[in-house]
């Protein structure tokens, strides 16, 4: 065991303790997965990433995502938190774009030179990748989430495999307001991954103001004492991006909120670009040190 390099991320805000936090180990060389999966769980967080020498000529750096219970091939916060992390520590791209390499293979990241090159709250997006599973679910499903999520079938009016990693499905309701009451029965949805979407003002009717929010969204999934909710989620941002976007649902560029039944203050900034969907928020460094591992 040795001290290692060490920083606790705040994803997608630029409000310290308002986000999504990330532990991010700078330098993983020489632990094993069990002892990846070990420190993830002492974090007591939702994600937990390691930081090691690519194996891709193309890649800055590769990263090793681990959340309780299980390694993870892709996922969104953890992303833009390692990167941020990364980038503070002195790391420099190859290219125009930081080139993570993960289990989903490689990810573009893009740094926007609007917040300001290097600062707390720097905005970073990554380009989604490519979606495993899409389309629409199965009825049964549907009629299942309905009712894990205490609403009538047809208050869902909407919904899609959102599966890009993490297999989330996605379900659209007809309001934020809708989206912020839901009391969902962890029994009911027992195994399941689900993103719920609303819009929080009528898209398109009204011309958005830049940093108007556009959908409220919430996160479920299976947790080690029962279902559980995330606070900001970057892979079912991008998921439901690529799907809202894709079926005329969504314009091409909006903020989303998230976190907003947990008093936090999640912002996704999400905009289409050519064909690449790119996802993105600030960072901000909560704790740095180091750890012992």
């Amino acid at each position: 065991m040795k001290q290692r390099p060490f920083k606790q991320v705040d994803v997608f805000t630029q409000l310290p303790y308002r986000g999504n936090p990330l532990a991010v180990v700078l330098d993983g060389t020489g632990l094993g997965t069990g002892e990846m999966q070990h420190f993830t769980h002492w974090t007591n967080l939702s994600e937990a990433t390691f930081l090691l020498p690519p194996t891709h000529p193309e890649a800055d750096y590769r990263v090793r995502i681990f959340c309780p219970g299980r390694e993870l091939p892709f996922a969104g916060h953890p992303t833009l938190g390692s990167c941020h992390a990364w980038l503070e520590a002195g790391g420099t791209p190859k290219g125009e774009h930081v080139v993570q390499e993960c289990g989903i293979g490689l990810v573009k990241i893009r740094r926007d030179p609007s917040t300001g090159s290097g600062q707390a709250g720097e905005r970073l997006a990554f380009a989604a990748p490519p979606l495993r599973k899409s389309g629409p679910l199965a009825e049964p499903d549907v009629a299942l989430i309905a009712r894990g999520l205490g609403v009538p079938r047809d208050a869902i009016l909407h919904h899609a495999w959102c599966d890009n990693g993490p297999n989330w499905r996605g379900v659209m309701l007809g309001s934020a307001e809708q989206v912020l009451a839901l009391k969902p029965d962890g029994a009911v949805l027992a195994g399941l991954d689900i993103g719920v979407v609303g819009p929080a003002r009528k898209v398109g009717v009204v011309a958005p103001q830049e940093g108007d929010v556009a959908f409220e969204v919430r996160a479920f999934f299976q947790g080690n004492n029962g279902l559980a909710e995330d606070p900001v989620t970057g892979s079912l941002n991008a998921a439901l991006a690529q799907w809202l976007i894709g079926a005329g649902l969504a314009p091409d560029r909006y903020v989303a909120a998230q976190g907003t039944a947990l008093a936090r203050a999640g912002r996704v900034h999400v905009e289409r670009r050519g064909e690449e969907i790119w996802v993105g928020g600030a960072s901000v460094t909560c704790v740095a040190g180091t750890v012992l591992l």
